[in-house]
């Protein structure tokens, strides 16, 4: 037990009960043995599987490794059916994690967490609710979720509709879109399932397209029992593979220059990568250079292409799906994307070319004068990610200063994990952390967390606080990687693109897990390189 039992309410509190809460828990609870509590502002567990219930949700992970893996009983007693998991299968698998951890007794659901302030005099975090409630803990661990924090954009007119209008990420759970007329806004990730799914519900669906995307099919169908006890029989070695891969997804990465081989070659490597599917498969499991080379990447960007015209058969609809910039946002997958605006009951409005003037009581008024009535509107127009859930909590650490003053540049991290200034804070996902299928991604960084804390409890420390030259020089780390690939250079939310005012801002190591895990370990093995351990004012050596 930490040294603190006596003067706190918990060894650690964490606050979020998606995947990364969840994995907290139990290594805090379960195997070191502290006193844990974990707030949830939802009314369930899951996280973003708990609020992104909108028609279509799905991870675009194929299930087999969208998934824990650090208990081999909980790989096998876990069936999946089909090759993607919708919303429904992930929450239920969520929960089903937390009631065989016995988790769920030390949840508290319903509970937002206003501010969390570090107490130098004490060395607690001090953790007030939106209800008021006040905690103390040594430890503070916040699992915010990536993508968790809404954007809703700030349309004139908009509080003045008269149907239903509701953001992807609070979707109402009586809310039928069977033969209504509805308007989507956003065509990213979330946007795209909504459209496909929703094309199929409603009467009419009008899609105000703010960039067209590169789609790629994802291959979704149902899985064979034959198939899943296969798997089953090799996850150790697939998962060997996952935490040693570039982007975790399951699938061998290329070696091979995209123009080493004859164009010919090229076509049917990204014909043979369509045809099985995936958005990450295809960008990185073709050849090893779309996101680097500039002519490898027009030569993915030109296959798509060719594709939305071989699928789209209005050629002016086709115009507007067709992208003419880099192919280097999140890459995309979904099952009849293109296809979907074939069909009678889907209409395309560009806004780039006609932007949106306002939202009226019945519907949208584009600039060309048209109103688009509707009886629902919805936002899928994504979140303020990385930080936007940070800034938005009184979040302070020493010396009262909030989190917002220490990324008034733009958000920073040691590890993706934790902050100056911030002692004895961890963070899940944080920003700088690896930009990859997210479950293998969090394991690391909740076993790393979870070695740390141990270490610190062993040892009689006080608090653990990175220094700011280790948190600077990651941050140079970041954006050096960064600036050797395309992505910087395309408009998107990886950099906080898609939020106005938001500075433009490395928030990703894209390096891969692999050699993210292998710096984690190197930064253990070196006795917490970069890291002030203290115990009543010393330091003390690893």
């Amino acid at each position: 037990m930490s040294e603190t039992t006596k003067t706190t309410d918990y060894d650690a509190i964490v606050i979020g009960a998606g995947f990364g809460g969840i994995y907290m828990m139990h290594k805090l609870r379960n195997e070191l043995g502290l006193t844990v509590r974990a707030f949830e502002k939802g009314g369930g567990v899951g996280g973003t599987w708990y609020f992104n219930r909108y028609p279509g949700a799905k991870s675009d992970t194929e299930g087999f490794v969208y998934r824990y893996s650090f208990d081999d009983d909980l790989l096998q007693e876990w069936d999946w059916t089909t090759r993607y998991l919708e919303q429904p299968d992930v929450e239920k698998y969520l929960n089903h994690v937390v009631d065989r951890f016995d988790l769920r007794r030390d949840i508290q659901l319903n509970t937002e967490v206003a501010d969390a302030v570090f107490d130098e005099q004490r060395d607690v975090w001090q953790v007030r609710t939106a209800t008021g409630e006040e905690f103390t803990s040594k430890y503070l661990v916040t699992a915010l979720g990536l993508l968790a924090k809404s954007n809703i954009p700030d349309i004139p007119g908009r509080d003045s509709f008269a149907g239903s209008l509701v953001h992807t990420n609070a979707w109402p759970q009586d809310l039928d879109l069977t033969g209504k007329r509805v308007g989507v806004v956003g065509t990213g990730s979330t946007g795209t399932q909504f459209i496909v799914a929703a094309a199929e519900l409603a009467d009419h669906l009008t899609v105000f397209q703010r960039s067209p995307q590169y789609v790629v099919p994802s291959g979704n169908r149902p899985v064979r029992r034959e198939e899943v006890d296969e798997t089953k029989a090799h996850f150790d070695e697939i998962w060997e593979q996952v935490r040693n891969s570039m982007v975790a997804f399951g699938f061998e990465e290329s070696g091979v220059e995209a123009m080493s081989v004859s164009e010919e070659e090229r076509r049917r490597v990204f014909q043979e990568n369509w045809d099985k599917g995936n958005g990450f498969r295809f960008m990185f499991g073709t050849f090893c250079d779309i996101a680097t080379n500039p002519e490898a990447n027009e030569a993915a960007a030109a296959f798509i292409r060719s594709k939305i015209a071989e699928i789209v058969k209005d050629p002016e609809t086709a115009r507007k799906l067709t992208p003419t910039d880099l192919y280097a946002k999140r890459p995309l997958c979904n099952e009849g994307y293109y296809e979907t605006y074939n069909r009678d009951n889907v209409t395309l409005v560009s806004i780039k070319e006609d932007p949106i003037e306002e939202i009226t009581p019945s519907g949208v008024r584009t600039a060309d004068g048209v109103e688009h009535e509707l009886d629902v509107l919805v936002f899928a127009t994504g979140f303020d990610a990385v930080d936007g859930n940070y800034r938005a909590m009184d979040l302070r650490g020493r010396g009262g200063q909030h989190i917002n003053e220490h990324w008034a540049g733009g958000p920073t991290s040691y590890l993706g994990v934790s902050k100056s200034g911030f002692p004895n804070a961890f963070m899940i996902l944080g920003p700088n952390g690896p930009f990859t299928n997210l479950p293998p991604s969090i394991e690391a960084q909740v076993e790393w967390i979870g070695e740390l804390i141990g270490h610190a409890e062993r040892n009689g420390v006080s608090t653990v606080e990175p220094t700011l030259q280790a948190e600077e020089g990651w941050t140079a780390t970041c954006r050096e990687i960064a600036g050797m690939t395309l992505f910087p250079k395309a408009d998107s939310w990886i950099f906080g693109a898609n939020i106005p005012g938001k500075e433009n801002t490395v928030m990703f190591y894209m390096a891969g897990l692999g050699a993210y895990r292998q710096k984690l370990s190197e930064v253990r093995d070196s006795g917490y390189e970069g890291f002030q351990l203290q115990r009543s004012d010393q330091s003390v050596p690893a």
